[in-house]
């Protein structure tokens, strides 16, 4: 099966929201909302989504997946947090989150990003080269979330770019 992956568009509003709710839904909540699907709402609403660096994934002209990227501060510099990111479960394990993720990391490498940051499994991510995002002196706003916080360097990345880390305000509501 064929898979685009091209910038979001607002028409993929609803849509990303079915693909959160389905990639991040777990049987032992029953019908309860993922806090994914808030998260990506909140960030939508807020107009904190960078849509440039947040990207759709169609199979026969059907979203099957979504990465969103979302404006964020290490210190006094503008970084890219990413999340959420999902694929439906029945287009996962073909390499459509890879293909996302490629594409937010190639699109922020283009404008100038220095540094993408996010929460997630090290062993998933590590492919992507992130890392601890506290090896790169990026303090996380919750010491307890250790390795899974990361950050991955781009081409204009300097060692100056470290301190704490701020996601936009929306990741919070």
């Amino acid at each position: 099966m064929r898979v685009i992956v091209r910038p979001q568009e607002p028409r993929d509003y609803e849509a990303a929201k079915v693909v959160y709710a389905e990639a991040f839904k777990r049987q032992d909540h029953g019908d309860r909302v993922p806090p994914e699907v808030g998260i990506f709402v909140a960030l939508w609403e807020a107009k904190h989504v960078i849509d440039e660096l947040s990207f759709t994934a169609l199979a026969q002209n059907a979203v099957v997946g979504h990465v969103t990227a979302s404006r964020a501060k290490v210190g006094f510099d503008s970084v890219v947090a990413v999340g959420p990111i999902g694929v439906l479960p029945d287009h996962q394990t073909k390499g459509i989150g890879s293909a996302l993720m490629n594409a937010l990391l190639s699109a922020a490498d283009v404008q100038d990003v220095p540094l993408v940051v996010l929460l997630g499994s090290p062993q998933y991510y590590g492919r992507f080269g992130f890392r601890p995002a506290v090896e790169l002196g990026v303090m996380p706003p919750e010491p307890r979330w250790g390795s899974a916080f990361q950050a991955r360097p781009l081409r204009t990345y300097t060692p100056s770019v470290a301190g704490p880390f701020e996601y936009a305000p929306a990741f919070s509501s």
